[in-house]
């Protein structure tokens, strides 16, 4: 039913995630599907590297992480942005596209009063993507 599961990451927040990526393996692992974690990452040193090579390494061994935990395939997709904070969700979206992603996965909060003025990441993907989407609260 589903070959590719796209669940966007925020490594910075990891943790908050666990529900999602449990989700995405169990899917992958019923569908024989590979699961693509994708994180959004700046051109400019933070916490996760000090350049695009470091962030996309600091990603792939997060993917290893799951490969192991889950026992399913899992490729990781750096995703590069001048501006994170504003590129975040249309980078997504193209992701969605470029990986052929049949399925996509997110973790979300729950919303609160500045969602019912902007769009989350989820919400937008949630009702622009062309394929399902799953957000996991």
């Amino acid at each position: 039913m589903f070959a590719h599961i796209m669940v966007p990451v925020d490594l910075v927040h990891k943790d908050k995630q666990q529900k999602a990526l449990d989700l995405a393996g169990e899917m992958a692992n019923t569908h024989g599907a590979t699961v693509h974690v994708v994180s959004v990452g700046g051109d400019l040193p933070g916490s996760l590297g000090h350049n695009p090579g470091e962030f996309g390494a600091t990603l792939e061994a997060f993917a290893a992480s799951l490969r192991e935990a889950y026992g399913a395939d899992v490729e990781a997709h750096p995703v590069q942005s001048n501006d994170p904070a504003v590129d975040t969700t249309r980078k997504l979206m193209e992701a969605i596209e470029s990986i052929g992603a049949d399925l996509v996965i997110m973790a979300s909060h729950e919303p609160g009063m500045m969602e019912h003025i902007f769009s989350s990441h989820g919400g937008y993907i949630a009702q622009h993507a062309k394929c399902s989407v799953f957000v996991v609260r």
